[in-house]
């Protein structure tokens, strides 16, 4: 089975405005020759919208019913950060140019380069990244 790693923005998206989501990207999300990754830096950065409240819905009373539904209701597997992302991660040459110092966006960047998944992601300053071995599918 193929895998797709999604950006944090994409899963919001998919909690938060589903059907608002790019048809080209939900035609992805919704095949089942796929299967739907996160990288644990995900996980993380849910958690603190949540406790920050930046992502709210009536269903969810802590940040752990946000990642139930993350994993149970959207189906997502969060990937752990192995030893070797952080190799990736410490030779990931930053996109200076449009001041992009995101360290969770570099993790998550350098997770989908070592396990070589594509990522799904709205974020204009990614594109950048694709010559240093990042797959992006890009909305």
């Amino acid at each position: 089975m193929k895998r797709l790693m999604l950006d944090t923005c994409v899963v919001v998206d998919m909690l938060l405005d589903f059907d608002g989501l790019d048809k080209s990207v939900l035609n992805l999300l919704v095949d089942s020759d796929y299967m739907l990754c996160a990288s644990f830096e995900t996980m993380r950065e849910l958690v603190v919208l949540f406790n920050n409240k930046k992502i709210r819905a009536r269903q969810w009373k802590t940040a752990e019913d946000v990642i139930h539904t993350v994993m149970d209701g959207l189906d997502v597997e969060f990937l752990p950060l192995r030893e070797r992302v952080g190799f990736t991660y410490a030779g990931l040459q930053l996109n200076e140019a449009m001041n992009h110092y995101d360290p969770s966006d570099h993790i998550i960047i350098s997770h989908a380069i070592t396990e070589r998944i594509p990522l799904i992601s709205s974020d204009q300053k990614f594109p950048f990244y694709r010559n240093q071995g990042l797959e992006l599918i890009e909305y």
